[in-house]
């Protein structure tokens, strides 16, 4: 008799996988450029805002950093409807779909409203935060703006897990791509006051994000009532299929716990900038150049693990767990390759790439050796992502917290404190703990991946 075990190694054959290798990469490869895209869009806007006044950069970079805690976690809410929907759609529960649909958009709006209550209680603040007097005047109104286009970011995200989860991947990533430029262009219209517009500053580009934030919302909603494939997710959002309040219960349970472990990752980044302000205006200047340097690898990473998620969902929905634990793994695969990718360009053009940013000597050195760090990042980043993301399309989220909380608050920031203060290694000490924190919650989540969804095709 032929054993099993083998074939439950966590990798497979490369045969058995190719098919699963070119599905994740067609549908994630327009999930990546969306991402980057927004990646580019945060660079231009920063270098236009900037071209303007170096007080107005000054606030927007102040402003944004305030923002992408509730940004995350609207974006990590609306995840729990991956699942939900993506199982329903691999089992061609369309109208189920719809349904599911329905329950996840009034929960993801009422999250959303609790954390635009939380923001409006910060700008009524906004001059007990320390910073400098001179940069409130411009910091009200841009925050504001910012303020106003939340709902339309937890709307736009709702939508894009409905074409994502039924396998359009890449109309989000047109009109998002589409926005983008919209939000150049009415940078360049509105902060300098070209075609006869006034010239608005700072205002200006924020206004710029606002109307590219209400650009993509509508034109993704137009298409989701326009296209006759989702004909039948329509029905099931306008027939309540599910009772209220257990579909409402079903998604946040989901969403919630999502939101939380991508909320306690970010907050691992977010402490380490306070350290990294600890140690001195180079240190924390070098950990911006760094971060910056890598986040298009998180994007990438977060692309590539979506796909997985959706397409894990899909089989777990239809009862195929092979293919779901197959389609996983080979999630992870494409992820670690575009990792050690990207880990070794980066470590290549580490002198470059610091000196994009800055021309202080202090700065680059000390870069450098946080980008030499960050190869180390790589690997154990792409495992959390991808598992993180499997489990999420197997419907576990009950786990995810957990893990988190132990990898990311338990070991994460306390071992990055340790290292830079009481062990003396500075900069190098907080980043020496990020492989640390992430790695112990990439294995954690591939335990549990292992367990449940190898377990679950073992019989």
């Amino acid at each position: 008799m032929t054993s099993r075990h083998p074939s439950l190694d966590g990798w497979g054959t490369i045969a058995r996988l190719l098919p699963h290798y070119r599905s994740t990469l067609k549908l994630g490869l327009p999930i990546v450029v969306a991402q980057v895209g927004q990646i580019a869009l945060g660079f231009i806007d920063s270098a236009m805002i900037g071209w303007y006044g170096v007080d107005e950069l000054a606030a927007s970079s102040f402003c944004v950093n305030l923002f992408n805690l509730p940004i995350v976690l609207m974006v990590g809410y609306s995840l729990g409807l991956v699942p939900l929907m993506g199982q329903r759609f691999g089992r061609l529960d369309r109208v189920g779909a719809g349904a599911i649909f329905r329950a996840g958009l009034w929960s993801n709006l009422r999250f959303a409203l609790v954390l635009t209550v939380i923001m409006l209680l910060l700008y009524l603040n906004l001059d007990r935060l320390g910073q400098p007097e001179k940069l409130l005047p411009l910091l009200g109104p841009y925050y504001l703006l910012n303020l106003f286009g939340l709902p339309f970011v937890c709307l736009f995200s709702c939508l894009k897990q409905v074409t994502d989860t039924s396998g359009r991947t890449a109309v989000a990533m047109w009109i998002m791509l589409i926005g983008n430029t919209l939000n150049v262009l009415g940078n360049y219209l509105m902060i300098y006051g070209h075609w006869g517009l006034p010239e608005w500053g700072l205002f200006g580009a924020g206004m710029a994000t606002l109307i590219s934030r209400i650009f993509m919302m509508v034109a993704l909603l137009a298409i989701l009532l326009r296209t006759d494939s989702l004909r039948r997710v329509r029905l099931g959002f306008f027939r309540r299929r599910l009772p209220a309040r257990a579909a409402w219960r079903e998604v946040f349970g989901k969403s919630s716990l999502i939101s939380l472990q991508l909320g306690m990752e970010q907050a691992m980044f977010s402490v380490s900038v306070f350290l990294m302000g600890w140690l001195g205006e180079v240190a924390l200047a070098a950990h911006q150049v760094t971060i910056t340097a890598q986040s298009i690898g998180f994007m990438i990473y977060y692309g590539l693990g979506s796909a997985a998620s959706i397409r894990v969902s899909h089989y777990w929905g239809q009862g195929q767990y092979r293919n779901a634990f197959r389609a996983g793994n080979a999630g992870f695969h494409t992820v670690l390759v575009s990792a050690l990718f990207l880990g070794l360009t980066m470590v290549a053009f580490r002198h470059p790439l610091a000196a994009m940013f800055t021309d202080s000597p202090e700065v680059i050195a000390l870069a450098e050796m946080l980008i030499l760090c960050a190869i180390a990042y790589q690997p154990p980043d792409a495992l959390q992502i991808s598992y993180a993301n499997a489990l999420r399309g197997a419907g576990e989220t009950n786990s995810l917290a957990v893990v988190a909380f132990i990898g990311y608050f338990v070991v994460g920031i306390p071992l990055s404190y340790a290292l830079a203060f009481p062990l003396g290694l500075g900069a190098v000490g907080v980043w020496a703990a990020f492989p640390v924190g992430l790695g112990l919650a990439g294995v954690g989540y591939y335990l549990r991946f292992r367990r449940l969804v190898g377990g679950r095709w073992l019989g």
